[in-house]
């Protein structure tokens, strides 16, 4: 490693561990001071307020890596900039280019980084942090929004059963008012199971909770169930709470990018599926892949802006990376609103931001450097 990778290396570390801190601090203040101040007033237990504080970070920090690269690059490159030392690196013939390189590795490293905290860490603990959420507004007897899911079951390639709740329970693990359409070998409605409760207990291991009746649609008599035993006549449900819950969830914090994958695979499969959804899903898997290369890009385009002619404090490098990180989201949330609405592809939708900050990067290091 040369003297000048090193160099880069050193003054890019420092400022991104502030960028870190500083956004991740600011994010939530913005998002979620308000609502866990509001639940600690109420009564609810410090316990599992901070739980769910420390759950919910990881999801906030990995969003913070590319805007903090960014300003860490342009304070690093404001600061050599400022000392003449990139005059004096530019003398002794070294190009921009030569100069973009630690940058672009020190980008790629916390882009992995940031891919694997999004993959390991991040689903895991935002899953628990929803069911925490869950606990708490129960815990302080506040009414919960209903949450209808609608979950078509496949089996070899061919629909066996619909199921369909007024609400998904995740603190619990239950549908509530739930009901399950099971199908024949020829693909028509066999009968129906209304259950008060469907408890889910591990795969493929749902159990009756409170009670239900199969209702058979060849006209035969209503049957009544007891107790908690899956009835012999209808298919065991092999899917878990959280495939239902990626059926409707907006939020894919708490989905791997394998998860999104069968998903996706799951809901193509259905003659009918919910086309807002699927776009939704796509778009976010796609976007499990954009956002660590948002941090190289970030990284690349902060440097060349750090260059200076004129001497120019903190201040003014993290107000440029505000504004940027912010003209940033507002292309993603735009590209969003197009791909949910069918009127663009989602995988064109999620790396369109990224293209457009390489194309800018591209450029301004190219300027520079002339």
């Amino acid at each position: 490693m040369s003297r000048l990778d090193r160099l880069i290396y050193r003054e890019l570390f420092g400022p991104w561990v502030f960028g870190v801190a500083i956004f991740t601090a600011l994010i939530f203040a913005s998002v979620l001071l308000v609502r866990i101040t509001d639940w600690v007033v109420k009564g609810a237990s410090a316990d599992l307020v901070f739980q769910l504080v420390m759950l919910l970070l990881p999801g906030i920090v990995v969003k913070t890596f590319s805007m903090a690269l960014l300003l860490a690059s342009l304070l690093a490159f404001g600061r050599l900039s400022n000392d003449s030392e990139i005059v004096a690196i530019r003398a002794s013939g070294a190009s921009l280019f030569r100069v973009m390189r630690p940058v672009f590795l020190f980008g790629l490293l916390v882009s992995i980084l940031s891919f694997g905290v999004n993959e390991l860490v991040v689903p895991g603990a935002s899953y628990r942090a929803t069911e925490l959420q869950g606990t708490i507004r129960q815990d302080l007897g506040n009414a919960r929004e209903a949450r209808p899911i609608y979950h078509t079951i496949f089996e070899d390639g061919k629909m066996v059963a619909f199921v369909g709740a007024k609400n998904i329970d995740l603190a619990s693990q239950t549908l509530q008012q739930a009901f399950v359409v099971v199908y024949n070998d020829q693909g028509l409605e066999s009968h129906v199971l209304f259950a008060n409760e469907l408890n889910y207990r591990g795969e493929k291991d749902w159990r009756i909770i409170g009670g239900g009746k199969i209702l058979p649609l060849d006209g035969r008599d209503v049957v009544v169930l007891n107790g908690d035993v899956w009835p012999a006549g209808v298919p065991k449900m092999n899917v878990t709470i959280r495939n239902l819950l990626a059926g409707i969830a907006s939020d894919l914090d708490a989905f791997s990018i394998d998860q999104i994958a069968a998903e996706i695979r799951t809901m193509r499969r259905d003659p009918n599926p919910d086309r807002r959804q699927l776009a939704n899903l796509e778009f976010g898997f796609y976007n499990k892949i954009a956002l660590p290369l948002s941090v190289v890009v970030f990284a690349l385009l902060g440097a060349p802006l750090g260059i200076r002619s004129h001497r120019a404090g903190v201040a003014s490098g993290f107000a440029l990376s505000i504004a940027l990180s912010f003209a940033y989201l507002i292309i993603v949330n735009f590209m969003a609103v197009y791909s949910k609405a069918g009127q663009i592809p989602p995988w064109l939708a999620s790396f369109t931001p990224v293209v457009i900050g390489l194309v800018a990067a591209a450029w301004t290091i190219y300027k520079k450097n002339s």
